[in-house]
């Protein structure tokens, strides 16, 4: 929420400003509808073009631009982006075009508007909001949230100690002072008055301070589980520390059919309008690979769709064509790709034909990516919950794709899942649409090109074998 409320501000106060600036440089000033129109036209093109620039270049990710000079050195990179962004504005819309004068004292006001704006942000975010956070329980999931709180000084979490019998006698734990025994926690309340108490205990019975919690809530301190607040700081879940209980009893693993209904009808139709859109690029692709290599245009290839069905998936090709086995042509290098398959997957334009699976019902416009048919049993083996992960339809992009990007081991397979449980859990049509824009933001920046075939490939022979 927060990015969007920071969106949302921000946005306001710089609409505001480019519409008084615009009216300003009127010499008849506005004295009519159509050129009140026009102003307020002008100034929202600008604004837009202003936040989408900020958007794309992650001034609205708190996690990324973390101070106030990270801010001002991205703010001069953005600006570039938004003059690029206006001036195909005002050759689409000509009509709305402005002026010099106005243009240029309009982008003084949003740089004079913003960096005020912003800086009180970092201040008040890290001087009046913050968390005073006490932690019971010593385990590895309190080790990650430590680190995690570390890493992310804009979510205003401060850890003030660790409560635990286990690490009595000890200074610190983590680097977080040990404040005392779970018998004691009362009395450390009263000492540090906390106003958030996160409990990460593995065992909790008999361990549990169940009174002095329920008195903490009642004086208005905030209660929660470790793992509830290792997902909203990352964005993944903490699978080792996830409880199966939580996932049976959780409404958030439950999909009803009128969500599922609603995902399905804009996936339908952001697929039909893609697929008339993008017909002539995909009937220039196709025609560029036969050019450029031996072999077919499609690359198609069978894969897991929802409640395990397999379907298969269809792509443009990127690679030279093997000669030996399917799943040694999968796990070969960069070599293998062809001089346009390089350009395919740094702009991402090989998943086009993807349109087609979700037309077809194979897939979602966001969701999981399908894994291939033959890594289905040795991945269900070995991640954690994997059967979670085909109670929905897999995506053509996904939380996990754009959060982690493509796994290449078991291992990175397991950490993608973290991402995957996260957003089956989240899922929403809000949350469908921050992923598809940020798939857009990566499409755009060439970021997360590694080859997806290469992403496909056979889980490597040693771990097969040892499985």
């Amino acid at each position: 929420m927060k990015p969007l409320l920071l969106a949302l501000v921000e946005g306001v106060a710089v609409f505001g400003g480019v519409t008084t600036m615009t009216a300003l440089w009127r010499p008849g000033g506005v004295d009519n509808l159509h050129l009140a129109v026009q102003v307020l036209l002008q100034a929202l093109v600008l604004s837009v073009c202003c936040i989408v620039a900020f958007y794309y270049n992650d001034l609205y990710d708190l996690y990324i631009v973390r101070d106030f000079e990270m801010f001002l050195f991205r703010l001069a990179e953005s600006l570039g982006v938004m003059f690029i962004l206006t001036a195909f504005s005002y050759m689409a819309l000509p009509d709305l075009n402005m002026a010099n004068g106005p243009f240029v004292s309009s982008v003084l006001i949003i740089v004079g508007v913003l960096i005020p704006l912003r800086g009180a942000t970092y201040t008040v975010m890290r001087h009046r909001f913050r968390s005073r956070v006490i932690i019971v329980g010593s385990n590895d999931l309190v080790a990650d949230l430590v680190r995690e709180a570390r890493n992310r000084p804009n979510d205003g979490l401060t850890i003030l100690g660790i409560v635990d019998d286990r690490v009595v006698g000890e200074a610190t734990v983590f680097g977080v002072p040990v404040l005392g025994p779970i018998n004691d926690i009362s009395k450390i309340m009263r000492e540090h008055r906390p106003n958030r108490i996160v409990v990460a205990l593995s065992e909790r019975r008999g361990r549990l301070p169940v009174r002095a919690l329920l008195e903490a809530k009642a004086g208005g301190v905030r209660i929660e589980e470790a793992t509830q607040v290792y997902e909203n700081l990352t964005g993944r879940m903490a699978l080792e520390s996830l409880m199966p209980s939580a996932l049976i009893f959780d409404s958030g693993y439950w999909k009803s059919p009128p969500d599922l209904a609603i995902a399905r009808f804009i996936s339908m139709v952001v697929a039909a309008v893609g697929l008339v859109v993008t017909a002539p690029i995909m009937a220039a692709v196709a025609v560029i690979i036969k050019l450029d290599s031996d072999g077919p245009a499609l690359f198609i290839q069978d894969r897991i769709g929802r409640l395990g069905r397999p379907f298969r998936l269809i792509k443009f090709r990127t690679m030279r064509v093997a000669s030996g086995p399917h799943s040694e042509w999968v796990r070969q290098n960069q070599d293998r790709i062809t001089r346009v398959g390089h350009w395919l997957r740094r702009f991402r334009l090989d998943e086009l034909p993807q349109f087609i699976n979700i037309l077809r019902g194979d897939m979602n416009l966001v969701g999981p990516r399908p894994h291939p048919v033959a890594n289905f049993a040795l991945f269900r083996e070995h991640i954690p919950y994997y059967s979670i992960r085909c109670s929905i339809r897999p995506g053509a992009t996904g939380w996990a794709q754009i959060r982690y990007g493509y796994a290449n081991s078991l291992d990175e397979e397991i950490e993608k899942m973290r991402y995957d449980l996260f957003y089956i859990k989240r899922m929403s049509p809000l949350f469908d649409l921050r992923i598809v824009f940020d798939s857009v933001k990566t499409v755009m920046f060439g970021r997360g090109a590694q080859s997806a075939e290469l992403y496909d490939k056979q889980i490597p022979e040693q771990v097969v074998k040892a499985s």
